[in-house]
């Protein structure tokens, strides 16, 4: 294998580890807010800020871990 097909598989498997960290941080907000609006009764609060707060989570962690160039 060359150096080319070594960096386009990086690249690769990059932009899938981006991908899954925006999605599980996002659908693990929406669950735990789900949890709490039925233990609590408050239904729409946890589930909005929560939502919010995985979003947020998982852009600053791409952030962190791929833009960010030590």
């Amino acid at each position: 294998m060359d150096n080319g097909q070594r960096d386009g598989l990086r690249a690769v498997g990059q932009v899938g580890a981006i991908g899954f960290t925006l999605v599980l941080s996002t659908f693990c907000g929406l669950g735990l807010g789900i949890f709490l609006d039925k233990l609590t009764g408050l239904k729409p609060l946890f589930t909005i800020v929560l939502l919010l707060a995985g979003i947020i989570s998982g852009f600053v962690w791409v952030i962190v871990k791929f833009a960010v160039k030590k």
